[in-house]
């Protein structure tokens, strides 16, 4: 196995539900939306509403709002690259695979200027090799195609192997399987995996980086 080290970004390198809460709760200030507004917000993002337009489109009809859709929405991009958060151990992980010889890079969905913008903010732009983000490609995980553009900007071909990391069981570990590579999953704990295919479960990514890199020992390299 080639040393490539792909990895998701939301809920996985950073806590996007953390932050999420915080929007939430000054979302609901800002808009005086009353109490129980923070609640209804949570509950609707862990219904399954991750995509924005969608969401917001709820959450304007449910709570009166004057603002569009696209306002809305909008707000939400430019605050939630503030508000994650990249742990120093984390940062620590990636640097430590990086020195030790692997090929590092981010593969997420999201739009281009949210996504962008966390990957900036948290400084994880420049702790990786490259990174394949859905809303610039206009590719979306499970599309083995974004695993391989990534893949590409390191230099490396999926079909080599290498390991995928991340929370999502179809985007993340089925579309790392049908890419060819190894899958980590990062089991956060929020919905029941009856069928999972994942190679590992872990509970932090910090972890799911000791696998990797001891998977290289396992095949008789340094690490």
């Amino acid at each position: 196995m080639q040393r490539l080290a792909l990895f998701d970004l939301d809920n996985t390198l950073v806590n996007r539900d953390e932050a999420f809460q915080v929007w939430a709760a000054e979302f609901a200030a800002d808009h005086d939306l009353g109490s129980g507004a923070v609640d209804w917000l949570i509950g609707l993002d862990r219904a399954g509403f991750p995509h924005r337009a969608k969401f917001f489109t709820l959450a304007r009809e449910h709570f009166g709002l004057k603002a569009s859709v696209e306002e809305l929405w909008a707000g939400y991009r430019r605050r939630m690259p503030h508000l994650v958060r990249c742990r120093p151990e984390v940062m620590d992980g990636l640097a430590r695979l990086r020195e030790a010889g692997w090929k590092v890079a981010i593969v997420t969905n999201g739009m281009a200027d949210s996504q962008l913008g966390k990957l900036q903010a948290t400084g994880l732009a420049d702790a990786v090799d490259a990174y394949a983000l859905s809303g610039v490609e206009g590719i979306r995980k499970p599309d083995v195609r974004l695993f391989e553009i990534a893949a590409g900007r390191c230099g490396a071909a999926c079909a080599d192997g290498g390991w995928m990391v991340g929370d999502h069981l179809i985007a993340d570990i089925a579309g790392g399987r049908a890419a060819g590579l190894s899958t980590i999953r990062i089991d956060r704990g929020t919905w029941p995996d009856p069928h999972n295919d994942a190679d590992h479960v872990v509970t932090d990514v910090v972890l799911a980086m000791e696998i990797v890199r001891e998977s290289a020992a396992s095949c008789g390299q340094a690490v």
